[in-house]
């Protein structure tokens, strides 16, 4: 079926023929009369078999008639490929906005925006919120909706679908889901017509290797010529083909030195594309701070095979799925992150390992659902006329195993994680602070609209939701007796999007405040279920108790006398003092090597650090008005990692953690001393060159004729601090 024959508006045909889209594959084909007819529908179809364009195509007849829409993401990452996907309909004069973090800033922008693409935690905030924009949406899509099955993330997507269901039961749901085995039962309980397909648009032939052949599922086998071992022999058959090929193993440190290996391979093969070695020049040139694990990466992407893990910042990522889809990079090696939703095909997946360490359980087997999603990978559309995944056997005995378990089996029901009190605590605050229940037996209603509803008899939740009830009337969150209603505090905490059990430490600890002493606040927020805190090594007890009696006076919370919780303790200390490092400008090489984790790892423990230093401000304000400054203060210093020092600096765009330590070392301390700074001194500073000078003379009023400026580099620069 042709993108004409639909009966929308023809522009969206010359667009999408624009961008190569003219036909429909047989599932979209077979998806696309329920959704454009406004119906709830469920996608349970492979990786690029086309759900999202059925997503877009629904959104676009909606938005074209005067509606709006939200598109719920798993991840920040895949809000941003999804941004970059709908933006190419702003011809139509169609507005598309991103709204991730900030769980309590309401942007009032957001309403004039046709599109807004959010995480399901934001979706969540901004139902909290009782945003009235919400109330005309026409379409809601739920991206990747099989992660209900998550225990960190899957409660928050159920809970904002069944919010939807109930208050907005008009809007249209749009659910694309991988394959399932019971994804009938998603779409039962989402009231939605289920369109199920194995179809793919590039055919996958799946495999095992071992001891020199590959085993594929269709009964055939290939010899594989050696070539020092099975990972570098399957790479270099897989080049000489002239594909591109992913590799996925269990850990960072193997990505790193499995790609370091392979970049051997690839110059043997046939040598790395000169724009490769430019990105590679590029991304170590644009490096804040220069550290052991950004040169490591530049390496690698040097050599034409990069890694990729969490450890690495968002624009490093980027900079490897970047050149991974331009094919200038030819063989990423990763950990299972990378196949968690991120478009990112390549002609052959190479699956080494199907364990992976969990630190309540130890080495466990991966699901069959997530090697499922990584062997999908395999196969890129328009490129390639097959894909290949292939898994890797030490063994005929493994062999076996992973063609009867991983190839030839069945995936995993998914199921509700919403059934635990912690999960449920923070949504019956919410509920009740909203006003959408003001009694039990309505809380009781609305989780009986949930998915864990459906999958199961939830009489036994009652006693979770009294449970959870008491203690929010004990702590102060919710007024005793009937109609229920948030105190003013329950609504902060509702509105913060913290847990209330975060939320009540906070305030028990803000009382014992001390002036400019900031590692308590640290330590405080180290000390709450929202902060993942760092493992303990054998090696840190005796630092870290060293570490902790140096602060003692400084901490808001005293040591446990118990010996299980002061285990606990002591992993808080580590955590914090990782923070108290990143304030005091610590280099971040100096960090990763300490803490033994990525810069993104840093940057993630500190998004997560100002989020609930940022609560501990609204708390503070309720509970002990004369800490707020001086936590607000710190929330800064988290979020440039910089001392008290260069608090005024960083007030002005492109200037970050090292621009700011540069220009405070050469006297440049205020603003002031910016103002009656000439360009020409300002420019010759280390880091700061003529389009940062450039930009600091132009906050302050001061640009004048001769001022040259790279016009991509100031871009660069205003996207980077926005």
């Amino acid at each position: 079926m042709r993108i004409e024959e639909l009966g929308l508006d023809p522009r969206i045909a010359k667009l999408l023929k624009e961008d190569g889209i003219e036909t429909l594959y047989p599932p979209q084909e077979a998806a696309i009369g329920p959704t454009l007819e406004g119906r709830n529908v469920v996608l349970a179809m492979p990786t690029a078999s086309g759900k999202s364009l059925v997503a877009y195509l629904a959104i676009l007849r909606a938005v074209l008639k005067g509606g709006k829409a939200l598109y719920i993401v798993p991840l920040k990452a895949l809000a941003s490929e999804k941004y970059d996907d709908l933006l190419k309909f702003e011809p139509l004069g169609i507005k598309v906005a991103v709204a991730t973090g900030d769980y309590d800033a309401i942007d009032p922008k957001l309403s004039r925006f046709d599109i807004v693409i959010a995480t399901s935690e934001k979706a969540d905030s901004l139902l909290r919120h009782r945003v009235k924009w919400l109330d005309q949406l026409s379409v809601v899509v739920a991206d990747e909706i099989h992660l209900i099955n998550d225990p960190d993330r899957g409660p928050t997507l159920e809970v904002t679908l069944a919010k939807f269901k109930t208050f907005n039961p008009k809007a249209q749901i749009v659910a694309l889901s991988a394959t399932i085995r019971n994804s009938g039962e998603l779409a039962e309980w989402l009231g939605a017509e289920l369109i199920e397909s194995d179809w793919r648009p590039v055919p996958l032939r799946e495999g095992v290797y071992a001891e020199g052949e590959v085993f594929f599922t269709d009964n055939t086998r290939r010899d594989i010529r050696e070539a020092g071992n099975p990972i570098r022999s399957l790479v270099k058959g897989a080049l000489e083909t002239g594909g591109q090929v992913l590799v996925f193993v269990n850990t960072r440190k193997s990505a790193e030195s499995l790609a370091a290996d392979l970049g051997q391979l690839l110059k043997e093969v046939g040598g790395v594309s000169k724009e490769l070695v430019e990105v590679s020049k590029r991304l170590l040139g644009e490096q804040d701070e220069p550290t052991s694990l950004g040169n490591k990466l530049g390496k690698s992407l040097k050599s034409g095979c990069a890694f990729h893990h969490a450890g690495l910042t968002n624009t490093q990522r980027r900079t490897v799925e970047t050149s991974f889809k331009k094919g200038i990079l030819k063989c990423i090696v990763a950990t299972p992150t990378l196949a968690a939703g991120i478009n990112l095909p390549a002609r052959t997946v190479l699956i080494r390992d199907v364990k992976r360490y969990d630190s309540n359980i130890g080495n466990t087997f991966i699901p069959i659902f997530e090697i499922k999603q990584m062997c999908g990978r395999a196969g890129r559309p328009r490129f390639d006329s097959y894909g290949e995944a292939i898994l890797v056997a030490k063994d005929e005995e493994e062999k076996e195993f992973l063609l009867e378990t991983y190839l030839l089996g069945e995936n995993e029901r998914i199921y509700s994680k919403l059934g635990t009190e912690p999960a449920v605590r923070s949504h019956v605050l919410a509920l009740v602070a909203t006003r959408a229940a003001t009694s039990l037996d309505a809380l009781q209603d609305f989780f009986g609209k949930t998915f864990l509803a459906h999958q199961t008899d939830v009489t036994f939740l009652r006693e979770t939701i009294e449970t959870v009830l008491e203690f929010l009337k004990k702590e102060g969150m919710v007024r005793e007796g009937e109609p229920l209603g948030a105190t003013t505090f329950g609504k902060a905490v509702s509105d913060l999007y913290i847990d209330p059990l975060s939320a009540v430490a906070i305030r028990d600890a803000l009382p014992n405040y001390k002036p400019e002493k900031s590692f308590g606040v640290l330590h405080m927020i180290c000390s709450v279920p929202d902060m993942p805190l760092l493992y303990l090594r054998q090696t840190d007890y005796e630092w870290i108790e060293e570490f902790e009696g140096e602060k003692a006076d400084e901490l808001l919370i005293q040591p446990p006398s118990d010996l299980n919780r002061y285990e606990i303790f002591l992993a808080e200390v580590k955590t914090a003092k990782l923070l108290d490092d990143w304030i005091s400008e610590v280099h971040e090489n100096e960090i990763a090597d300490a803490f033994k984790i990525g810069p993104g790892d840093i940057r993630n423990k500190m998004d997560m650090a100002k989020w609930l230093v940022h609560a501990s401000v609204r708390l503070a304000e309720l509970f002990n008005p004369d800490a707020v400054a001086d936590v607000s203060e710190l929330r800064t210093r988290i979020e440039y990692g910089i001392k008290a020092e260069l608090l005024e600096l960083v007030k002005l765009r492109g200037i970050g953690r090292v621009r700011a330590r540069a220009l405070h070392d050469r006297g440049l301390k205020s603003i002031e001393d910016l103002r009656t700074t000439s360009y020409d001194r300002l420019k010759q500073i280390p880091t700061i060159g003529e389009a940062i000078a450039r930009l600091v003379k132009s906050q302050l009023g001061q640009v004048e004729p001769g001022m040259p400026v790279d016009v991509e580099d100031k871009q660069r620069l205003l996207e980077e601090y926005r």
